[in-house]
């Protein structure tokens, strides 16, 4: 005959057990759907061709002393 407190103790395991492989499930998921979601961007914004940095400095500095 068993004790009723290992019962409890296997079916606390269980649970347990059952929760935390729920809880890797959702975070795997999760982290599979961001990372989908940064690629996705990533490749929206390498299609767009930035303005050259280096000729927003020169005209913001042509602005300025056009301004004095």
């Amino acid at each position: 005959m068993e004790s009723p407190f290992l019962s409890i103790l296997v079916l606390v395991a269980a649970v347990l057990l059952v929760a935390v492989t729920g809880g890797v499930g959702y975070l795997t998921l999760a982290d599979w759907r961001d990372r989908r979601l940064r690629e996705k961007e990533k490749r929206e914004t390498r299609g767009t061709t930035p303005k050259n940095t280096a000729a927003k400095k020169t005209d913001s500095k042509n602005t300025a002393k056009k301004r004095k």
